[in-house]
């Protein structure tokens, strides 16, 4: 079954066509790659599926229903999480509350029992922390939960903000560059730790990456964009081989003669 569900979405900023007629469907529990050379949109499609931008064409539907136009704390209400290629954590809160801050999405009690604070707010607030918990200690970051966020290391960091993207209780987690800075062992274990996060939230994931060891080895499909168009998609073996992904990423036909 399709979670979600891209159909001939284009942007334009100005005379620059950003993204053009770009569709993609993504099967419920699967896990995709979205490839492309520096300046390819990738990160551009990211925000229209997240409601940073709107398309000037096509639709987006997730879950059956349409969310383009919608602004992104809807669409994250709506079951869409992401993460940013540059770190948007809140450097100053611990590392505690800012997972806790992102399970407010999913709060039922509202002003007025926090500011009486009745029974019924005291119990989600524990139960919020406890969840929190749960998933920092899934992270390997319980231990550093009092700790600012700023004071972590780079690729605890990164662990941090896929935490507080699940901590929405997402359908669909969208995570762009997360190996961005990371060392080899670390890749290693984002690998494992993307698989596992997967299987065990029962997500469906899209992931953007440079790392194509990464994207090879994790992914079952890929997308590849260029000029934000998408030139192929398929397994990654398929996608290894295709002369257009060689072409792109080379700057030349793969069969053109040495000059």
């Amino acid at each position: 079954m399709s979670l979600l569900d891209v159909r001939g979405v284009s942007l334009s900023f100005g005379g620059l066509k950003a993204v053009s007629d770009f569709s993609l469907s993504l099967q419920e529990g699967s896990l995709t790659g979205l490839i492309g050379p520096n300046g390819a949109g990738k990160t551009t499609i990211f925000n229209l599926l997240t409601g940073v931008y709107r398309p000037d064409a096509g639709e987006i539907l997730l879950g059956g229903k349409r969310v383009d136009g919608k602004k992104p704390y809807q669409i994250a209400a709506a079951g869409a999480a992401r993460t940013f290629q540059n770190i948007r954590l809140f450097g100053d809160l611990t590392v505690l509350d800012n997972v806790r801050v992102a399970c407010h999405l999913r709060a039922r009690r509202g002003m007025i029992a926090a500011v009486l604070r009745s029974a019924g707010y005291r119990n989600e607030e524990a139960s919020m922390i406890a969840r929190a918990e749960r998933l920092l200690h899934l992270f390997g970051l319980l231990a550093h939960a009092e700790a600012p966020a700023r004071s972590l290391p780079y690729g605890a960091q990164r662990r941090l903000e896929i935490a507080r993207a699940l901590a929405t209780e997402p359908r669909l987690l969208l995570l762009d560059e997360p190996a961005a800075g990371m060392n080899p062992q670390e890749k290693v274990e984002l690998r494992q730790l993307i698989a596992r996060v997967r299987d065990e939230f029962r997500l469906t994931v899209l992931l953007i990456e440079h790392d194509m060891g990464l994207v090879m080895q994790v992914c079952e499909r890929v997308a590849v964009v260029d000029h934000g168009v998408k030139i192929a998609e398929g397994a990654p073996s398929e996608i290894q081989r295709d002369p257009k992904v060689i072409e792109a990423y080379l700057g030349a036909s793969p069969t053109a003669e040495a000059v």
